[in-house]
């Protein structure tokens, strides 16, 4: 069958899934729906705001579905009468066997890592936080359990010592949004031979988490080493962004301290782990195991986000403060 002939419903919601959702519209794929995420109230004026999809989507007259709950009457009702040919899911939530199982050539989902290694929700933070030097994107038919169906496809990227969360999701959208006209094209043909996530295991590619990620698990520990605290850095830059407690011993005062860039120092030090370095002017240094993180862009509490010499300058009695770990 002829690709573009395919009836396509698009699953997703950030601008992650906007990229594959664009490459479709753009190359002559027929997406008969979009589906995506209820509208939501967000900011300080609670104002009502659309997703990325949902955005892109109204701008080219797409047909958008909205279901609180996957399962509901209505939404299925509304899903079948659509006749979807494939289901595609960049970057959306957990669909029900009903819906995936839908379609006559089924439902392949995008997944930003080389399955089976970072099953979850937030692959890109977890291969930085874990120091990886290569990622990718995986396409793969979706079954029962979560990112465990068979792989259609998968494009390799390396990973720069200076890559953060932000840069490596612009590389594996950039990477994914072919892989996901590829993987229609393959179904639609009929040529393909899908790798079961099974035998890569039995050759050794483990599956690794990457569950979501919570306020706790960007804290700062100081008696890691730089490496690992820099990866954790960068592998939470520019958000949800790692942090760490700005406390004075002097007056009892705590506050929270956003850490964006920084750069490893590998030295022997006999100061008190989270200790400050700095001349007050151009560089802060925070002492960590065996070293310390040479800080380069920093937001405090209540203020905005800035380089370390623009901070510096607002800021006195360094001397007073320290960056304490958890369980302190």
């Amino acid at each position: 069958m002829d690709p573009k002939k395919l009836r396509i419903v698009f699953m997703g919601t950030p601008d992650f899934a906007v990229a594959s959702l664009r490459a479709l519209v753009e190359n002559g794929y027929s997406v008969v729906a979009v589906v995506t995420v209820p509208d939501k109230p967000a900011g300080r004026g609670q104002q009502i705001t659309y997703s990325a999809v949902k955005q892109y989507a109204m701008q080219e007259g797409l047909a958008v579905l909205q279901p609180e709950k996957l399962k509901d009457e209505r939404f299925l009702s509304e899903l079948s009468l659509l006749k979807p040919d494939l289901n595609i899911v960049v970057a959306f939530r957990m669909l029900p066997e009903v819906v995936w199982n839908m379609p006559r050539l089924g439902t392949f989902n995008l997944h930003a890592s080389l399955l089976p290694r970072y099953r979850g929700a937030a692959p890109i933070n977890w291969a930085l936080i874990n120091g990886d030097t290569e990622s990718g994107v995986t396409t793969f038919k979706i079954e029962h359990q979560i990112d465990t169906g068979n792989i259609i496809f998968q494009e390799k990227v390396e990973i720069a010592p200076t890559d953060n969360a932000e840069v490596l999701h612009d590389k594996l959208m950039k990477i994914g949004a072919p892989l996901v006209m590829k993987t229609v094209d393959a179904l639609a043909l009929g040529n393909i031979e899908m790798i079961s996530q099974e035998a890569l295991i039995s050759k050794g590619i483990m599956p690794t988490p990457a569950p979501k990620i919570f306020k706790d698990d960007c804290q700062i520990n100081w008696n890691e080493s730089p490496d690992r605290i820099k990866n954790l850095i960068r592998g939470l830059s520019p958000y949800p962004a790692a942090w760490t407690n700005w406390a004075n011993a002097a007056t009892g005062q705590s506050l929270s301290l956003k850490i964006f860039n920084v750069e490893a120092e590998f030295i022997d030090h006999d100061l008190k782990l989270g200790s400050i370095k700095s001349d007050g002017k151009t560089f802060l240094k925070i002492a960590c195991k065996n070293g310390f993180i040479n800080v380069l862009e920093l937001q405090l509490a209540g203020k905005k986000r800035m380089p370390i010499g623009d901070f510096l300058r607002g800021f006195s009695a360094l001397g007073d403060y320290r960056c304490v770990s958890p369980c302190e």
